[in-house]
């Protein structure tokens, strides 16, 4: 896919309006739009955008950054590769966009660099990561008391599948014609709580899908006199809404394992290999700052209790739904393809380039300093003795934003890999957000944050 051949497409397809989007330090996807007749020299040229939209918060307030304010400009520039058709909002399309500087350089403030800085850095050590999310989401319908779920169907329930039917088929319909494979879906917890996997992608991929499926998702709901929400908790008497990360690591082109999944040994403790413990090992010594960025809104903590599995301790395991990791399971007779790992505390509040480029240098330091993770946990955590799990080396994760912002602000690995310029705009960003937060009740935290995800 290149310029010329986007421009194609979009011709035949009656195209007016391509989205230039992007996720911001907020995680609020947002962007500008060209008309057809300037699509194919904004392809090269780019859109401009205030160099303050990188610190612009999720409350629509601007952060106090050094050099992001009213003088200068960043540009959207697009990918061709990411160029979909939005068949739920007729003449228009989009395309996703890395963020280069006025002299047509790679902007140091930019998420999806960030990432791709990160799939270098693994590559050097024979490394490429796969990643698929799976995306939890409520469908609901905004009432003058508030916002109700869509449906009241049970956990899994037949009902459910009849009830969101006609909104779902849409949904894949329109994913599959964007090139976006649906694994599974199934009616969740929560009443009117909908999940969909995808299937895996190389990591920048695999980031682009979360963007397209959001915006997919809620675009065809819309069409349906619905709305979706990505939010952690927007009920606070249900269920919360993840975005867990399941991954994997293989063998780059012209290495000795080239093609192979090296989280995988038939002959290791569970069927894995050294390095996958080892990038376990980095997970664990550096998730506490990890969660300022997977978990990144007020609202994220909401859903990190013990008992909820969602995730609430530095602990991982086999099949373990209580852990912070969770190796799944793998296939029969697909054992060494199918091997991963799920990262459980994630949401979509998060920016999933910074997710997943945090995501693998965590474990990459793990890799290269050779970190232990210590023995599998094969119990809820949550009913280990404050003693055990003292002597377990298991510890409750950051219990609010701000918390795990100090432990971003404390691990050189995470700081270094986003950068000093980007570290330093996406604390402030976040700070701003937890403190607006801190001034509102609950109800008020949850209802602001059902309709920005």
């Amino acid at each position: 896919m290149d310029a010329q051949t986007v421009l194609e497409h979009a011709q035949v397809a009656g195209v007016r309006l391509v989205r230039f989007l992007y996720c911001d330090n907020g995680g609020i996807i947002r962007g500008k739009a060209t008309h057809i007749n300037g699509l194919e020299r904004r392809m090269s040229e780019g859109i401009g955008q205030s160099l303050a939209m990188q610190a612009f918060a999720g409350v629509d307030a601007l952060a106090s950054v050094e050099g992001l304010g009213p003088v200068g400009e960043f540009r959207l520039l697009p990918d061709p590769e990411t160029f979909v058709l939005l068949p739920y909002t007729p003449g228009s399309a989009m395309l996703l966009c890395d963020l280069y500087t006025a002299d047509g350089q790679p902007w140091e403030l930019c998420p999806r660099t960030m990432l791709k800085r990160q799939i270098t850095a693994a590559d050097a050590l024979g490394l490429r990561m796969n990643a698929a999310i799976e995306h939890e989401f409520y469908l609901a319908r905004e009432m003058p008391s508030g916002y109700e779920p869509f449906d009241r169907s049970l956990c899994y329930s037949s009902i459910g599948f009849d009830s969101s039917a006609p909104i779902i088929a849409d949904i894949v319909a329109t994913l599959d014609q964007q090139g976006i494979q649906v694994e599974q879906f199934m009616p969740e917890l929560g009443p009117g709580q909908q999940e969909l996997s995808i299937q895996h992608a190389d990591a920048l991929t695999a980031a682009d899908h979360v963007i397209q499926v959001r915006e997919t998702v809620r675009g065809v709901a819309h069409q349906h006199g619905v709305l979706a929400s990505f939010a952690a908790k927007p009920f606070l008497d249900q269920a919360g809404s993840g975005a867990h990360i399941h991954f994997s690591l293989w063998g780059v082109a012209g290495s000795d394992a080239a093609g192979r999944n090296l989280l995988y040994d038939e002959r290791g403790r569970g069927s894995i290999s050294a390095l996958g413990y080892h990038f376990i090992g980095g997970i664990m010594a550096h998730l506490p700052g990890l969660l300022a960025l997977t978990c990144a809104s007020p609202n994220s903590y909401r859903r990190l209790l013990p008992h909820f599995w969602a995730s609430a301790y530095t602990a991982y395991g086999f099949d373990n739904r209580e852990g912070a990791i969770r190796i799944p399971s793998p296939f029969w007779g697909r054992e060494a393809e199918s091997t991963n790992f799920e990262l459980k505390p994630a949401d979509h509040s998060g920016n999933p380039y910074l997710a997943l480029g945090a995501l693998l240098a965590a474990g990459l330091d793990g890799i290269r300093r050779e970190l232990e993770p210590g023995e599998p946990v094969d119990v809820d955590p949550g009913n280990l003795s404050d003693d055990e799990r003292e002597r377990r080396g298991i510890h409750r994760l950051p219990q609010s934003l701000d918390a795990a912002l100090d432990a971003l602000e404390a691990d050189t690995v995470l700081r270094e890999a986003l950068g000093s310029r980007l570290a330093a705009a996406y604390v402030a960003v976040k700070r701003l957000e937890s403190a607006y937060f801190a001034e509102k009740t609950p109800e008020e935290e949850a209802r602001q944050h059902f309709y920005k995800y």
